[in-house]
């Protein structure tokens, strides 16, 4: 045909395995033609999990409505904001909303999934009803729109024809074939051969998101992502296509609930033969202190070393998800899919130091009293008495939903971070016994990525810091330091620390001492190495930013080729 043609949406497939398209009549004048490309019947789905915060949440449609809600049954209760006027908008109504409607809203018994959200995405591929129906609606568009939509237009576009009428690779997957390995953070890579771009375009690869109850324990949303698989491979199947595999590509929390769901899959020896392999980004493989900071003082509102743009951008956010611990604590300390991203057993310790300046010879010289957590992390969490704690339970049920059980809110912390040990020294470890379970786990098919950018600071330790009076009423001892009392607590955090009668000092945290993608230190998420097939260690981008950044989404194309070679 010597008429040129335009590209209409993918077909849809009806449950009798037929393919339909839709285009319009058009006057037999005009001679360009509508091109549909018809996929292979062989399916591998690609489905995206989102980090914390990422998936848009709505109060269940079930709910009985009580005196004193805020929402309504099936509102929405958290969708992150899309663009900037989007952002200001959020963080003023965030921000005059008190403690005790942040904890009645952002509850997690109350919570589903809001398949409803806004559809912001670039040009789509196909039809939106689709896209929706693939839960893209599910996650916040704008930090994984770009992922989701370069996926679905170049995963299953692998080839094209000449003028000459040859068949030859596109230039985009020529990109990723001959890419410098040293923007992916590496010094050598496997290459992807024309053999095996070969054999990945005999696969369709519908893109599906997966949205999940952040609130709640990363175990639970793992069988839901199950049973989510299932569904999937159904759909396919029923629609006469083979369907025997996906693969999971994971942001942040995201990874935790992934690395759960292919433990618990069938048949239970963490093999899940079934998902072909996953890539994780940025994910916090052995937790991250910026949760303690958050818990404890507020979520930080960015830091000296950024731009103003960015930590205006950083205040904003803040303001949405609660600038002082009297509006975190009510929501973070009661759920355990939070608490699950608190550095674990395996982080490096101690992360949480405790400091004193003071002058000397016209010197500030720094003593270093405490180093914690110095015994099991999970017991320093459930702490509640010290001055250094996590969590002030004074702070946690503002809205009075705890008051009539038989110890209050102090239970159900203790039940959150109960669950939390659990899922990580059991759910995700394989070998040993109880508190001593051995490796962690990881599917055998499995690459990672994750944030080693030097200007982007990032909490690797929590540093308490006071300044000493040089001419101090009493001797500062380990002991009377970590047997003193709380006194006050500042908007910002600082803690008003009396050590001994007629000494008292004024406690803050320091910023950000590590690097990393400003949220998760090098060290947590290079936590996967000794177990996975390669990691990847690159800069350039931000902790929620990673899949927007154009390299990161040409290597995810690079890993998903890799992960097709082992299908058999």
């Amino acid at each position: 045909m010597s008429e040129p043609t335009r590209p209409i949406h993918q077909p849809t497939v009806d449950r009798d395995g037929s393919l339909v398209a839709h285009t319009v009549a058009t006057p037999t004048s005009f001679k360009v033609r509508a091109r549909v490309t018809v996929g292979s019947r062989k399916v591998i789905p690609v489905i995206f999990i989102p980090g914390v915060m990422g998936s848009n949440l709505r109060v269940r449609p079930d709910q009985s409505a009580k005196e004193g809600d805020v929402l309504k049954p099936g509102e929405a209760a958290w969708r992150p904001p899309n663009g900037m006027l989007e952002g200001y908008r959020e963080a003023r109504k965030w921000a005059a909303r008190k403690p005790p409607q942040r904890q009645l809203i952002l509850d997690a018994r109350k919570l589903e999934v809001d398949p409803g959200g806004d559809m912001e995405y670039p040009a789509y591929v196909i039809d939106e009803a689709v896209v929706r129906e693939r839960g893209w609606g599910e996650v916040h568009a704008g930090s994984y729109g770009k992922l989701l939509s370069e996926l679905q237009r170049h995963l299953d576009k692998t080839y094209w024809r000449s003028p000459q009428g040859a068949q030859e690779i596109r230039p985009y997957w020529r990109r990723v074939m001959h890419f410098d390995p040293a923007r992916w953070g590496v010094r050598s890579i496997a290459r992807i051969t024309e053999a095996e771009l070969e054999k990945f375009a005999g696969y369709q690869y519908p893109v599906y998101a997966f949205g999940y109850n952040w609130l709640e324990s990363c175990e639970e949303s793992a069988k839901r992502l199950r049973q989510r698989i299932d569904q999937i491979k159904a759909f396919w199947t029923e629609r006469k296509h083979v369907c025997r595999h996906v693969i999971l590509v994971t942001h942040s929390m995201g990874g935790l609930v992934a690395r759960a769901c292919a433990k618990l899959s069938p048949p239970g020896d963490g093999s899940a033969p079934d998902i072909a392999g996953i890539v994780h980004g940025v994910m916090p493989a052995l937790g991250a202190p910026v949760a303690y900071r958050r818990i404890a003082c507020g979520t930080e509102g960015g830091n000296f070393t950024n731009h103003v743009g960015d930590n205006v951008k950083a205040q904003k956010f803040a303001e949405i998800a609660g600038d002082t611990s009297a509006e975190t604590t009510p929501v973070m300390a009661l759920s355990s899919g939070v608490l699950q991203l608190l550095p674990n057993h395996l982080y490096p310790r101690p992360w949480l130091t405790i400091k004193t300046v003071r002058q000397v010879n016209r010197q500030d010289e720094v003593r270093d009293l405490l180093a914690l957590p110095d015994g099991n992390p999970y017991d320093f969490y459930r702490d509640m008495q010290s001055w250094y704690r996590m969590i002030d339970p004074s702070l946690a049920d503002p809205a009075k939903q705890f008051v009539k059980q038989k110890d209050g809110v102090y239970k159900p912390i203790l039940n959150a971070i109960d669950e939390a040990e659990r899922f990580h020294r059991e759910i995700l470890a394989v070998g040993g016994h109880g508190a001593n379970k051995g490796q962690p786990y990881y599917h055998p098919n499995t690459y990672s990525y994750h944030g080693t950018d030097r200007s982007l600071k990032t909490y690797e330790k929590i540093q308490w810091v006071a300044r000493e009076d040089r001419h101090s009423p009493a001797p500062l001892t380990r002991a009377n330091v970590r047997s003193a009392t709380l006194s006050a607590v500042g908007a910002d955090g600082a803690r008003e620390v009396d050590i001994e009668k007629g000494l008292r000092l004024r406690f803050t945290i320091w910023p950000q001492d590590g690097y990393g993608d400003e949220t998760v230190p090098v060290q947590s998420g290079a936590g996967p190495e000794p177990h996975v097939r390669q990691v990847f260690s690159a800069g350039g981008f931000r902790h929620q930013d990673s899949y927007q950044h154009p390299d990161m989404i040409l290597l995810t194309r690079h890993l998903i080729v890799k992960i097709v070679q082992d299908i058999r």
